[in-house]
Order: C-alpha cells, then structure tokens, then sequence
C-alpha cells in the first residue's frame, strides 16, 4: 500500500472513528439550525448544545462570538456553521497537535508512560513501539505495572508480536526496580527508547504518587535527565472525567505530552478540545482502533472538520 493509500486508509477510520462523536453534535445542532436567523437565542442554544457535545465551556463561547461577529442577523446554513466549528475547533488545536521528538542526546530517550488502568496503556506502549521500530530505532519495554500478571503477559505478546524486548518480572516486584533494571538493560544494548509502562490506579493516589516518584528517583541515578517524556494515555469515552485524570497526572507526575486512544467507541470525542483548551499539553497521537497501525499522528485540521461533519483536507484533496 502506497503512502498515500495509507493516508486515506487513516482518514476513512478517522472518520468513522469519529462518527458516534459527529452524530452527537449533529443531533444537537440540528434543531438550533433549523432557524431561519441567527438571533440571541438561538446562539444560547447552539452554546448549550456544543458544550453538551463536550467541547468545553470555553470553546462553546468562541463559537458563539465567532458566528455572532459574522452572521448575527442573518440565515446560516448547517455547512457555514460546521465550516465557523471546524474552523475555531483547529485554532485550538493546531499548537498542541505535535508528534512524537526523541532527544539526540538521551541514549536511550526514556518514555514513562502514564494513566489510569484501562485506557490502554500497555496497548499504546506497543504501537508506540512499534512506530519507533518502523523508523529504523531500537525500542526496550518495561513492564512496571507489576500489580497486574494481566498487564506484564500482555506487553510481553505486544512485544513480540513488534519486535520489543521486554523486561519483566513477578507480579508484586517493586516497579522502580523493573525501571531500573531496563534502562541498565536498553543502555547496554544501545537502545534507542525504552518506554515504561505503570500502573495507573487512581483510587489509592497517594500510594501511586509515591510509586511513581520512587521510578522517576531510580531512573536519575543511572540518567539525571530521565524521564525523557511523561505520556499520559487517555481514553476519551470517559469523557469529561478525562480532564480531572490530566488533572491529577500533572501533579502526580508532570505530564509532557498525551495520546488520546478509543476514539472510536465514544461520542465524546469533543472532550480532546476542551483538554486541548485548558491544559494546552502537545498530543501526540490518537488511536481508533486496536490494530497495532491504529495509532497516528495527530493532526488538528483533519481532527477538527471529522468532528464538525465535514470532508478532511486531505480526503477532500484525493
């Protein structure tokens, strides 16, 4: 398959992927715009029915004033309105939408990969893996979530199935000692990434703090600048709670960069913007799907028209 091929391959599961997401705020709009001006009113109801499509208070109220300064009087289509959506949804988007930078100075470049059980941690720990391994680099995974003998068995399937050495021990080890123990490993092997996966439970935080803390601790005295990268793995059908998770990661361990994954389950996928909005943290990568290609860069345009209904630049290129 062609590059671009896969380009559209991509932008077709994102669009679908994002359809729960673009029906919902369909639904919601739909009536609004069944109005034949666009009148005080009816902007409170068009701000009501994007916040409840979760993108946020504050994106909501840019809309509304984008639309009120250019059409206040007047009839608008369904397309104008979704082409203004699109249009603000991007601007918020675009200064976050980065992708993955290694640092040329770190042998390896150390990835702590962070969040709350369940939003595919130990999943993205492999595509990532598996990008890098594409790339031509070599990639160590640590699995130091040792309280789960499901989350160690899976990375290691993950991490044959691309190509990554695992290192693992008995469920119950101390997880600073996996940590330590693979960047010793990824270190003389010349490695050029290690990733790290951790547990994530939220529900004892203070014990979670501490177990995080003690990885970064280890980790510096081997590379006093490591982690290299703190990626907080988000599932977006969770979404308004997604928000208090980056909320408490950035305390807990001073997240750099997110990936936002089951993009594809939810209509909440306007939760990314409100994030976006708030927290203005890069976003790597989104996923839409399970396979072990699901995971790709993310771009802000072809983000923003998906969820506001319309053809990606690209798609519309084609």
């Amino acid at each position: 398959m062609s590059g671009g091929d896969k380009k559209q391959g991509w932008l077709a599961r994102l669009g679908q992927g994002l359809a729960r997401s673009t029906a919902a705020l369909s639904d919601n709009l739909t009536s609004v715009l069944s109005r034949r001006k666009l009148d005080e009113e009816t902007l409170d109801e068009l701000e009501d029915a994007l916040i409840k499509a979760d993108l946020g208070v504050t994106m909501a109220s840019r809309i509304r004033q984008a639309l009120a300064a250019t059409r206040h009087d007047r009839g608008i289509s369904p397309g104008a309105v979704r082409e203004v959506l699109a249009g603000e949804i991007a601007k918020v988007l675009e200064p976050v939408a980065k992708p993955f930078e290694l640092s040329a100075s770190a042998h390896p470049h150390v990835i702590l990969l962070v969040g709350v059980n369940g939003t595919g941690k130990t999943t993205t720990a492999a595509k990532m893996a598996h990008q890098f391994i594409r790339s031509g680099m070599t990639v160590m995974l640590a699995a130091a979530d040792t309280f789960r003998a499901a989350a160690i068995d899976q990375l290691k399937v993950w991490g044959k199935r691309v190509g990554a050495e695992v290192v693992a021990k008995d469920v119950g080890a101390d997880p600073a000692g996996v940590a330590y123990e693979a960047l010793e490993r990824a270190r003389a092997e010349k490695c050029s990434v290690l990733i790290i996966d951790t547990a994530g439970r939220l529900q004892n935080k203070t014990d979670l703090m501490a177990e995080l803390a003690k990885i970064v601790r280890v980790l510096k005295k081997l590379d006093p600048s490591a982690p290299h990268s703190v990626v907080l793995v988000l599932d977006a059908t969770t979404g308004q709670n997604a928000l208090n998770q980056v909320q408490i990661f950035q305390e807990i361990a001073g997240v750099t960069s997110l990936v936002v994954t089951k993009l594809d389950g939810t209509a909440r996928g306007g939760i990314l913007v409100a994030i976006a909005e708030r927290f203005g943290l890069a976003v790597n990568a989104i996923g839409v799907g399970e396979s072990v290609d699901d995971l790709q860069a993310f771009d802000a345009e072809d983000f923003a028209r998906a969820i506001a209904g319309l053809d990606t630049k690209n798609a519309a290129a084609a």
